[in-house]
């Protein structure tokens, strides 16, 4: 592709923002200039590109006018903060936050919904989900028309990088304390991780959901074009430091045909199949990959209408940052 395009990413110096750098350079995106932003207290930090080290500016003293498409890979406030100026400037987004509401930026999982995109108007505005709506999009979207969905039930088990680098540092500590017999001072979890499950993940509300168990159920039913889809959710804490892990049940409105739904599994964009017999787990296969892997697909144990499914993916690439660039690839046509 001849065109280029001038690129800013908000967050650069985290762990989906340093991720998205590497994968805008591992897939060749026509990058002109590529602008990395953060707080001023990792401005000065440096960020590999193309084999320079692309120094990080503060994103307060930004002008987005300077830039076609910016990537929002920080918090939602931060979200909220910027992306008017982003807007105001003429400039396109895509945010990994969650910040936006869904009809200013519509959520998009490419191997799910890319229709989307097609009824935007310039200044684009987009939304890449959650790394959980992510993978499970992935999944079900080519299973939904076979199973004429009725209800989805998952149980997340989550990587501590979901919660960002101090999670993962935090797991890393507990880890080398509890090893080396050492007492244990938990610090950003409130108890031990390490060698653990925790049954929540952020704090509930006074019915008992985590704003991430609520964010999960909202973006799956808008990926999926589904809005009335029935979805129980619990995410678990995992004492994993990458890749996300799911136990699903689907309920279909009739007997499920298994070899159609491995047949729609093996042919579809962004999944791999394991075979019969055995599974994937995300230090073994996920982490560092480009897909979700799939196993243990079976039927109810009494019920022909349900579908049991193991998943499997890297929650800061696949479900994050590879997302969001797949989802730059199809604006970039007209961007300009």
């Amino acid at each position: 592709m001849s065109q280029t395009f001038d690129i800013a990413v908000v967050g650069a110096t985290g762990t989906v923002g340093e991720t998205l750098v590497q994968i805008l350079e591992e897939r060749d995106f026509p990058i002109a200039n590529l602008h990395l932003l953060a707080s001023s207290e990792s401005a000065g930090h440096s960020v590999p590109f193309r084999g320079k080290n692309v120094r990080v500016r503060e994103v307060d003293e930004f002008d987005f006018s300077k830039v076609q498409l910016v990537f929002f890979a920080a918090g939602p406030a931060v979200t909220l903060s910027f992306a008017p100026r982003a807007t105001a400037a003429g400039c396109s987004l895509i945010d990994l936050s969650g910040a936006l509401p869904a009809e200013q930026a519509p959520q998009v999982v490419p191997e799910a919904n890319a229709q989307v995109l097609a009824g935007l108007k310039k200044p684009f505005q987009v939304s890449s989900p959650s790394a959980s709506a992510t993978t499970l999009a992935v999944v079900l979207a080519p299973l939904r028309e076979l199973l004429d969905l009725q209800r989805v039930t998952l149980t997340a088990s989550l990587a501590v990088s979901t919660q960002g680098r101090e999670a993962v540092t935090e797991l890393a500590r507990q880890t080398a304390e509890l090893l080396n017999v050492r007492p244990l001072e938990p610090r950003f979890f409130d108890r031990q991780m390490a060698f653990n499950l925790l049954a929540q993940v952020g704090t509930p509300d006074a019915q008992g959901h985590t704003l991430l168990e609520k964010r999960l159920v909202h973006e799956l039913r808008a990926v999926l074009g589904q809005p009335a889809l029935k979805i129980s959710v619990t995410c678990v804490q995992a004492p994993v430091f990458f890749g996300d892990s799911f136990s699903v049940t689907l309920a279909s409105a009739r007997p499920v045909d298994l070899a159609a739904v491995n047949a729609a599994l093996e042919a579809a964009e962004g999944i791999e199949l394991v075979e019969a017999g055995d599974y994937p787990t995300p230090v073994g296969d996920a982490v560092g990959q480009d897909v979700v892997y799939v196993g243990r697909v079976r039927s109810g144990v009494d019920d022909p209408a349900e579908l049991n499914l193991w998943l499997t993916s890297d929650n800061v690439r696949k479900g994050a940052a590879l997302n969001a660039v797949q989802v730059a690839e199809l604006l970039i046509k007209d961007l300009v």
